[in-house]
């Protein structure tokens, strides 16, 4: 594949050459149109080992969505447009080391390889470290189906890198459930394990709190699974702490469009 490096920019196919831009990436590129056709690639023997990094890639690409869909609701105002892609390569790196099944099926076993999930950010450019700087510490149960994340009393002037215009802040403690995926050879489709439990979650948040009065007490947060089911075995929690930033207007508060940051503290 060619870059473009002159001052053209155009996106299309000239002759036997394609041009195109590639999201999130600077500068246009160019390709020669053509390749194997979908019916080749379904088929033909050719492209056997395709098909297999196809099918594993598309099962890293469903686990991941299910970590966004279990935190939907912060990763809405927090992530940037490439956690997706982060999360799919870690599936994908945890699906390699699967040395039962074979090519293609290998299955996605988050509960055993948890620790490449721990501390991966939803936003890289706003990283938690770098946006809010003060002790914590997080407990949970044995059942695995709740989590408390505790703050000792701390100023804010000092402890948080808030966004010029903001006024309060609120703290994010989040759990939710992620069971292992395997390949189904009856929907040729890469499954949870455990659908009843899967993607389970709860998200608790802070009073919110003024970046310029001193937080004089410790703060608990406590995130708790919906009905307190006991986790089982084919099933990782993800513990997420995160930080969002408001502005206050007439006993209103109105969530910043940007600043926030999460990430992903701790699986149990």
């Amino acid at each position: 594949m060619a870059r473009q490096k002159g001052p053209i920019k155009y996106i299309g196919t000239l002759g036997d050459i394609r041009h195109f831009k590639i999201k999130n990436t600077d500068g246009y590129f160019a390709g020669m149109v053509g390749g194997p056709t979908a019916e080749q690639i379904k088929s033909d023997p050719a492209f056997a080992r395709t098909r297999e990094n196809m099918s594993e890639f598309g099962g890293s690409a469903i686990t991941a969505k299910a970590v966004r869909v279990a935190f939907s609701e912060i990763v809405k105002s927090i992530a940037d447009s490439r956690l997706t892609g982060r999360l799919t390569a870690i599936m994908k790196r945890i699906n390699k080391e699967d040395t039962n099944g074979i090519r293609g099926q290998r299955s996605i076993l988050v509960t055993q390889f948890s620790e490449n999930l721990k501390g991966v950010e939803f936003n890289k450019k706003t990283t938690f470290g770098s946006i809010m700087n003060t002790p914590f510490t997080i407990t949970t149960n044995v059942d695995r189906n709740n989590s408390d994340l505790l703050i000792p009393a701390f100023n804010p002037k000092n402890s948080i890198n808030a966004p010029i215009g903001a006024t309060h802040f609120r703290i994010v403690n989040a759990i939710g459930t992620l069971s292992d995926y395997e390949f189904k050879t009856d929907t040729r489709k890469y499954e949870p394990i455990n659908d009843a439990l899967n993607m389970e979650h709860h998200v608790a948040y802070s009073p919110y709190l003024d970046l310029k009065s001193n937080i004089g007490t410790d703060t608990t947060i406590t995130a708790t699974l919906a009905g307190s089911p006991v986790i089982p075995a084919e099933l990782v929690v993800l513990n997420v702490i995160g930080i969002e930033f408001y502005q206050e207007v007439n006993s209103e508060y109105y969530l910043f469009a940007s600043g926030h940051a999460a990430k992903i503290n701790n699986t149990f």
